[in-house]
């Protein structure tokens, strides 16, 4: 019995990325401003939490701010800009 038989490759065509520098490290937290980025993802907004309280109660001289983007998986742009103004560092939280 022949028959023809087609196999697709799963492993798609990844797409071109050009690398990019990672931010220079901070001295050090005290007096800086964190931004806690709620990434929208299951539970996440409960880790963030626990995370912005945790700085409270170990770091109390970081300033740190919730965030959220519009959405979940799409960038945003005004979401980016705010904290490259106004903060020193960021945190992406995720969920489990």
């Amino acid at each position: 019995m022949s028959q023809r038989l087609v196999v697709h490759d799963p492993r798609g065509y990844p797409p071109k990325i050009a690398g990019k520098r990672i931010a220079d490290r901070l001295s050090g937290l005290e007096g800086k401003v964190v931004y806690l980025v709620d990434c929208l993802f299951d539970n996440s907004e409960i880790f963030i939490e626990q995370l912005r309280q945790w700085f409270a109660e170990h770091m109390p001289a970081v300033i740190t701010r919730v965030i959220k983007p519009r959405e979940s998986w799409v960038d945003d742009p005004e979401m980016r800009a705010r904290i490259e103004a106004d903060g020193d560092a960021a945190i992406l939280g995720v969920g489990l």
